[in-house]
């Protein structure tokens, strides 16, 4: 089975370089038009998807809206999944570093590489913990029911959710940081086991936001 993990399209507050996290903003109107645009590459690459899978944020539902309309896919089955949602970013949530400079409690995360996590949200390994095992459950059980294994599951969630499951189950080994992908990018690979190891990744595109 193919996997296509896509993040979700731009929001005023990525646009602004702030910790988007529980905050629930919506799309900007230019990336709601640019993700149009792509639907129909993407949509030749995936297929008709086995199923889509989200995070409940407004930002990846309406990012999988505009790939995947639901009255174009009307019987392809979509998941909401919480465990799949952005890191708490506790005190840091919607602040960008110009706000942040000069706190100390901020430049104390810093110092440390956020080894700590985030003052009043989560640590990076209890964020990493949850999502990876979002996706294994939500995988396993969609597992159970394949019956056309050519086919492709749709992953649209966040920046951080992505670098987690990469980073722990790509069979090509990298760190965390070194899954990044902006807005609005995918990476696509295959799934051989109800594990959920990834192999054959690579970088779907540089980026169909910035094209």
């Amino acid at each position: 089975m193919k996997l296509l993990l896509i993040r979700h399209g731009a929001t005023p507050g990525n646009l602004e370089k702030r910790y988007v996290g529980r905050t629930d903003e919506s799309l900007t109107q230019e990336s709601l038009e640019k993700l149009r645009k792509e639907a129909e590459r993407i949509r030749e690459l995936s297929g008709i998807p086995l199923a889509v899978v989200t995070s409940p944020m407004k930002r990846c539902l309406e990012t999988a809206e505009a790939l995947f309309p639901e009255h174009i896919y009307r019987e392809v089955p979509r998941f909401q999944v919480e465990g799949l949602s952005e890191c708490d970013f506790g005190k840091f949530e919607y602040k960008n570093y110009l706000e942040l400079s000069g706190n100390a409690e901020y430049q104390h995360f810093i110092d440390t590489m956020g080894a700590e996590g985030f003052p009043d949200g989560e640590s990076t390994e209890t964020f990493k913990a949850r999502t990876v095992n979002a996706f294994r459950e939500i995988l396993a059980r969609l597992f159970r029911d394949i019956e056309d294994s050519d086919k492709t599951l749709v992953f649209v969630v966040h920046g951080g959710t992505i670098m987690a499951v990469m980073e722990a189950l790509a069979e090509e080994r990298k760190s965390y940081y070194d899954w990044q992908v902006g807005n609005g990018e995918g990476i696509f690979g295959e799934i051989e086991a109800p594990d959920g190891r990834i192999d054959q990744v690579r970088f779907l595109w540089k980026s169909f936001e910035k094209g």
